[in-house]
């Protein structure tokens, strides 16, 4: 298991300008923009949903060990290093030779919206408390597919945020950085982000990807089936803010598009971008367990950047990563970006890069397949069948104390032994099985998978 360590702040520069903003003179003006520290003490739940999401007390630490002196390499050790540098995990590559260094966490099955495309209107059956991940195994799980290459972890829900303990969990994940991680991101409806915001950044959030599918408020109300516009749109306001204060920040607004609801707002959606950094991404809209989809109601990546040069003719593709989910435009003058994701009429399958780990623990390696395997009830073995929880979790993190003492040996990744390549086998397995591409739209509709809220955005 690896270590416990310290929590460590966002930089200082970071903190300063945001402790800067906030620090107020008198009372008034502290009530209305509360210190960094009251946001965390005075952190209140943002939904009847989140009251009822179980608690998982948070692990402990273990005793911390001095990092050792690191001096100043010359260029022909750098060389050397690069030379002899590991390949990448054998586990995470498939049999197309794609190398999977993207995981997204599903954290809960609760939601504070009912989208139309992604639960059905009567809700789903949530799983029992003790059937989801309890924090200490989301934390370990990331630490073991970050030590074999992964290098961005994205947490996602239902709604994330409704997670009463999602602060020190992202804290923990963030604290990967010293071992490989990259980014931290979350998916979001944005209802009750803005809480939360700034207590995230510091534990290391890197992007948001933040779902809006029109802006119109009425509109709203009926592809959520709740109310929430403002809160959502103060959620924007509130990371432009930050981004301008200088955090590592990159938002993304994904709007799925559906014929005889949206489609309207797909200019103003561009137009959000002619004066503020926001990458507006379009998403063909797919089918899912329970969300009554038909090639009828879906709206083409081509018919939708057609309605947009009527208007925008001057709008021109622009170079992209080679795993980039969206095909990325620019409109000539705007701040912003438009992004297209194109499951449905031009897949990326080729380029995938992402596994995915439901709220109930199972890996999946596909969004559009239905071949799952668990993970959870691997990962419980040693515990009964248990959740592990705060005790079950100290017992184990006394391994990886012994592994670093030399008291055992220290062939494994982590530390967990047997447990941990067997874990290893059942994802390098399901990753090998993964299909070159998924579906046509003719055989997805009739595919039976879960729903999205139970998969994970």
């Amino acid at each position: 298991m690896a270590p416990m360590v310290s929590i460590r702040p966002g930089p200082k520069a970071m903190r300063s300008l945001l402790r800067a903003q906030y620090s107020a003179s008198n009372r008034s003006s502290a009530l209305v923009n509360p210190s960094i520290g009251s946001l965390v003490s005075r952190r209140k739940i943002a939904t009847n949903a989140a009251v009822r999401e179980p608690i998982q007390d948070f692990p402990g630490e273990l005793p911390p060990t001095p990092p050792p002196a690191t001096p100043r390499r010359t260029l022909q050790e750098r060389k050397d290093a690069i030379r002899t540098a590991k390949p990448f995990s054998e586990f995470l590559t498939d049999s197309f030779d794609r190398q999977h260094d993207y995981l997204r966490i599903s954290i809960t099955e609760r939601c504070n919206l009912r989208c139309l495309y992604c639960m059905p209107e009567e809700g789903v059956p949530l799983s029992p408390p003790a059937h989801l991940l309890t924090t200490p195994e989301i934390f370990y799980l990331s630490s073991l597919f970050v030590s074999q290459g992964v290098t961005k972890i994205r947490l996602t829900g239902g709604e994330p945020t409704v997670r009463r303990d999602i602060l020190p969990l992202m804290h923990s994940i963030g604290s990967l950085r010293s071992k490989g991680l990259k980014e931290l991101a979350l998916t979001t409806n944005g209802i009750s982000l803005h809480r939360k915001l700034d207590s995230m950044v510091e534990a290391g959030l890197t992007g948001i990807n933040l779902s809006l599918d029109t802006l119109d408020p009425f509109q709203f109300q009926i592809m959520t089936r709740r109310k929430g516009f403002d809160a959502v749109m103060k959620c924007i306001d509130r990371v432009l803010e930050l981004k301008r204060l200088g955090a590592n920040l990159k938002l993304k607004v994904n709007c799925v598009v559906m014929r005889g609801l949206n489609e309207r707002d797909i200019i103003p959606f561009v137009e959000l971008g002619r004066e503020k950094d926001i990458e507006v991404r379009f998403i063909e809209y797919m089918p899912f367990g329970g969300n009554k989809w038909s090639k009828g109601k879906m709206i083409s990546f081509q018919e939708m950047l057609d309605i947009i040069r009527t208007k925008y003719p001057g709008i021109q593709r622009i170079p992209g990563h080679k795993n980039d989910t969206s095909k990325t435009f620019a409109v000539p003058g705007f701040v912003g970006k438009v992004g297209f994701i194109t499951s449905m009429t031009n897949d990326f399958c080729g380029t995938c890069n992402r596994l995915r780990i439901t709220g109930d623990g199972n890996l999946k390696v596909c969004l559009h397949g239905n071949d799952e395997v668990s993970l959870r009830d691997l990962l419980r073995k040693d515990n009964g069948g248990d959740p592990i929880d705060q005790e079950a979790f100290e017992r184990i993190k006394q391994i990886e104390i012994d592994r670093r003492d030399g008291r055992l040996s220290d062939e494994t990744i982590l530390g967990w032994g047997q447990r941990e390549q067997e874990l290893l086998q059942v994802i390098g397995e399901a990753v090998k099985r993964k299909a070159e591409k998924h579906a046509d739209i003719g055989d997805l509709e009739k595919l039976q998978n879960r729903p999205m809220i139970l998969i994970g955005g």
